[in-house]
């Protein structure tokens, strides 16, 4: 295994580790959880660039008709939804200790990322519902871009528009009163570790999805 990715766990490592030992200020309702916006923030971020990656491959895609482009799309958009489901399972613990309950239907964020997700689900499916590698790869390509343009409404332009409990929204402390130096110091690494995390993984993805493929057609040539 390289040396960066030594390096990598470690940074890791050590942002989870600060994430719960340093000494955050006392924000008003959110308390000891402001700690989570360690995790669920860079999550969502990381989350935004692995979607937007897919929908770059898969429109490259389409350019170019070349199957790795078609792999890419697909690795980049399964560890979006990985780190999407991250993401909603640290502001379900977040959403248990403020407002008391795991889930609220109330709460127009939250419902919305789980559409999103599910739209996201709805691509694997696509794809495995073709045998033929080309009209599977082109179709899913149109399907991701538009999956990729529902995001930033589902998540952004929609919730702003709606009443929400969630922070930033209707009085609720929002990141702007979050970002005292001790926050700061682990919030901003822990995006980048998050992101230096996701390529990791979407290149050990990637490089087995190549290796299958190839063993598939070998043993179609036999």
């Amino acid at each position: 295994m390289s040396v960066w990715k030594y390096l990598l766990i470690a940074f890791v490592t050590i942002i989870i580790s600060a994430a719960f030992l340093v000494n955050i200020p006392r924000i008003a309702i959110l308390e000891e959880t402001a700690r989570n916006l360690v995790f669920h923030v860079p999550m969502w971020f990381t989350m935004f660039a692995c979607f937007a990656a897919g929908m770059v491959y898969s429109i490259k895609y389409l350019s170019t008709e070349n199957p790795n482009d078609d792999l890419k799309a697909e690795t980049a958009s399964m560890i979006g939804v990985i780190f999407g489901i991250c993401g909603l399972l640290t502001g379900m613990v977040w959403a248990r200790f403020t407002w008391g309950a795991w889930w609220t239907f109330a709460e127009p964020k939250m419902n919305l990322s789980a559409i999103a997700l599910l739209i996201y689900v709805a691509y694997f499916i696509l794809r495995s519902a073709f045998d033929d590698e080309q009209l599977r790869a082109r179709l899913s390509a149109v399907y991701n871009i538009f999956a990729a343009s529902t995001v930033p409404f589902l998540l952004y332009v929609i919730p702003r528009q709606l009443p929400s409990l969630h922070p930033g929204a209707d009085g609720n402390p929002a990141f702007s009163d979050m970002t005292a130096v001790e926050l700061r110091v682990v919030f901003y690494p822990a995006i980048i570790a998050f992101f230096l995390l996701a390529y990791w993984i979407g290149n050990l993805r990637y490089r087995y999805r190549r290796i299958h493929a190839k063993l598939e057609s070998q043993q179609l040539e036999f």
